[in-house]
């Protein structure tokens, strides 16, 4: 059986073949012919990037996590992440540290290795303010010390926005033990990119599929679910929450999700919210084309939202065998059958430059 300890060398195989699955045809209200031309430049504005500086690496690597999610531990540097930006049209990265976090460590350990992420990428943006960006790791479950990293980040550091992982120990966002952060996150009106965590082997299904080919988008729509079930939507308005890989499977379960707040979830004691109020919540959410560029993922984002929360993803260096597979300086060419090439260009420069002042600023334009 594959876990994320020992995912084998035939990885590559089978992330080719989910990535270059059969594509639908194009929406009604989009209408472009399939293969529309992409914008040309380097344009892009990527924030669903990931990054591994060495003494993180080497930490996740001395605690077994030669896998995250199932796909090899990836090396990463910044010459070869400019080198992908220049290949792929990419004009800045948001990076961000990816399952599982700092959390595999406690105390003053996980505390200390958040700050040295954090420090490393305001240190790199110092060097090349136009070309990166970054969201705060922060050591959760700690929330005290969680707090205290998300005000240097922000206020010190002058980070872009935070990284919260769907779950931490197997408690999910939208527990009440998260109510300090989310009060905090909300006063600041935080840009927040929820990344889905790997399940514990001894609490999941045993299939021989790595986390990341379903089990992540899975993760992330109970994240999302629960953050509207339990009212966070409601209570913290300014936190812009930012769902990894199109929502997972949000978007296409936003009906049902809606249905069964009146009926089974009302019973458990959860907040009974409406059809039109888990609509209206979905639709707040922004949600990334990482892995998930192709017209049954972007159609099903397209329902359950507007176009103007539709980011640019690439899920780099985690995506490499994928964007290997189709040796496209495209790395997204999905997104050609369902927009336009002046929709492109809002997805992949205007969106993610909105939600982020300070690179904007340091962008110029």
């Amino acid at each position: 059986m594959i876990n994320r300890r020992n995912f084998f060398a035939g990885a590559a195989t089978t992330v080719g073949a989910v990535a270059l699955g059969a594509a639908a045809a194009a929406p009604a209200a989009a209408k472009p012919e399939p293969g529309f031309a992409a914008p040309t430049g380097q344009y892009r504005v990527d924030l669903h990037a990931h990054f591994l500086p060495p003494e993180y690496r080497a930490a996740l690597l001395s605690h077994g996590h030669f896998t995250i999610g199932g796909y090899p531990t990836p090396t990463w540097s910044p010459e070869a992440d400019l080198a992908f930006q220049d290949y792929y049209g990419i004009s800045a990265r948001v990076l961000a540290v990816s399952d599982p976090g700092v959390s595999f460590l406690a105390g003053k350990e996980a505390i200390d290795l958040a700050r040295y992420c954090n420090t490393y990428a305001a240190d790199l943006i110092k060097k090349h303010p136009k070309r990166f960006g970054s969201f705060a790791v922060l050591p959760l479950p700690n929330l005290i010390a969680s707090i205290a990293e998300l005000a240097y980040a922000l206020d010190v550091l002058h980070l872009d926005g935070v990284t919260l992982l769907s779950a931490y120990d197997g408690v999910y966002l939208g527990d009440p033990r998260y109510e300090p952060l989310m009060m905090e996150l909300n006063r600041r009106s935080a840009y927040v990119f929820v990344h889905p965590a790997a399940i514990p082997d001894n609490a999941k299904p045993h299939l021989p599929l790595p986390d990341f080919l379903a089990e992540f988008t899975f993760d992330t729509t109970r994240a999302a679910t629960m953050m509207m079930m339990t009212g966070v939507m409601e209570r913290y308005p300014n936190i812009r929450f930012q769902l990894a890989h199109a929502g997972g499977t949000l978007p296409f379960l936003t009906h049902r999700i809606g249905v069964a707040s009146q009926t089974v979830l009302g019973r458990l004691g959860l907040p009974k919210i409406s059809l039109l109020d888990v609509k209206a919540q979905v639709a707040g959410m922004y949600y990334d084309t990482a892995l998930s560029a192709a017209p049954t993922a972007m159609n099903s984002v397209l329902a359950a939202t507007s176009r103007d929360h539709i980011v640019f993803g690439s899920d780099w260096p985690f995506s490499g065998l994928v964007l290997d597979q189709h040796g496209d300086r495209d790395p997204a060419p999905g997104l050609s059958e369902t927009f336009t090439t002046e929709q492109r260009l809002e997805i992949e420069r205007h969106n993610p430059l909105k939600q982020l002042p300070r690179l904007k600023a340091a962008i110029g334009r």
